[in-house]
């Protein structure tokens, strides 16, 4: 299965990279159809991952995806499915 892969780390403080980051590799899944996202906030203190959830929960981009999984062996991790 075809996926991407978004790593947060080293933009992890620019507000605004980090939204422009998370609505381009969004777009990028629904253009080629890509069924997965892998979205890598990180460990940290739990803010990033906070404001990555934030911002999949706004009404116009929870219309684009599936459902988020967050994975169950690493907190520092989300998964953002689509159904193309």
């Amino acid at each position: 299965m075809a996926k991407l892969k978004l790593d947060l780390h080293d933009i992890y403080n620019k507000e605004r990279e980090i939204d422009r980051a998370l609505e381009e590799i969004i777009e990028e899944a629904i253009d080629r159809k890509i069924a997965l996202v892998e979205i890598i906030p990180g460990k940290g203190s739990g803010q990033l991952k906070k404001k990555v959830l934030r911002f999949l929960m706004r009404k116009d981009i929870k219309n684009k995806y599936h459902r988020i999984d967050k994975d169950s062996k690493n907190h520092g991790r989300l998964f953002v499915r689509f159904k193309h």
